[in-house]
């Protein structure tokens, strides 16, 4: 039997194209938010098929309060709004999780596979990590595997699934939409819930190894803020340095060091 932690986004939920959709409390965002908890759920009863027996679901877009809870299988527990520690959108996770699955991320800031591409929030125009576009679904990989918990499964954009296909840790993905210009064509949104609820059936009943999925030696952490007194404020964290007007770059050994920069200066 296994325990399961998926954290849900919904910028890269099937359909979505505009920032308007994805605001709570926005009319436009009503459609979306029931998506994005069919697609949570989708995922959750395909874990559930293959074994799994407890699956947390962290809520981990904009107010945390967007997936309908009485929605998802019975089994499953929901982490709604915000932790507040540097974990972030995977608040909660520890060790004693089998499985990560990932559902609506999308594709980095300084990408173009998504209309709606961005990291952490609208005040960046990249985030690298060690030299690499690096989007909320890397960052929070790497996480995983700093507890040891290996990533079973993204979906989202074409673009995003494409780049976790390429780095070699066996993740299976659900490409769901595809980015075009600030468009997004996208499947029928009853085809990406049968997507995800497959590939996420056949991500846990056959897991891919721990040993594939390592974190690199060390982090070197650089983001070009879009106001230049962001990265002002931002040098000031211990160990930082400024890098020109907009930039600012942090360097660490340890991936917890890089979740804390990144906490207190994103």
């Amino acid at each position: 039997m296994k325990k399961i932690y998926l954290s849900a986004d919904i910028e890269g939920t099937c359909g979505i194209a505009d920032w308007k959709e994805t605001e709570l409390g926005d009319a436009q965002s009503s459609y979306f938010r029931t998506q994005m908890t069919k697609e949570v759920a989708a995922a959750c009863r395909g874990a559930l098929l293959s074994g799994a027996s407890e699956i947390l679901v962290k809520d981990a877009h904009s107010s945390g309060r967007n997936i309908d809870p009485s929605a998802l299988p019975e089994e499953v527990r929901i982490l709604r709004s915000w932790t507040r520690d540097p974990l972030v959108m995977m608040g909660g996770l520890d060790p004693s999780f089998d499985g990560v699955l990932f559902t609506g991320y999308h594709s980095a800031a300084g990408t173009d596979g998504n209309p709606l591409a961005h990291t952490m929030n609208g005040a960046n125009v990249w985030v690298r990590v060690n030299g690499e576009p690096a989007s909320e679904f890397l960052i929070n990989a790497y996480t995983a595997a700093s507890f040891g918990v290996p990533v079973f499964f993204l979906s989202g954009d074409e673009a995003l699934c494409a780049r976790a296909e390429s780095m070699g840790w066996g993740i299976k993905t659900a490409p769901v939409s595809r980015g075009i210009g600030n468009a997004s064509v996208s499947v029928h949104p009853e085809v990406a819930q049968r997507m995800i609820f497959d590939s996420v059936a056949a991500a846990v009943a056959s897991p891919p190894g721990k040993n594939a999925q390592t974190l690199p030696d060390r982090f070197g952490v650089e983001i070009r803020f879009k106001e230049h007194y962001l990265a002002y404020r931002a040098s000031f964290f211990p160990g930082a340095e400024k890098k020109g007007s907009h930039e600012v770059e942090y360097r660490s050994k340890s991936w917890n060091d890089i979740l804390v920069f990144l906490f207190f200066v994103l």
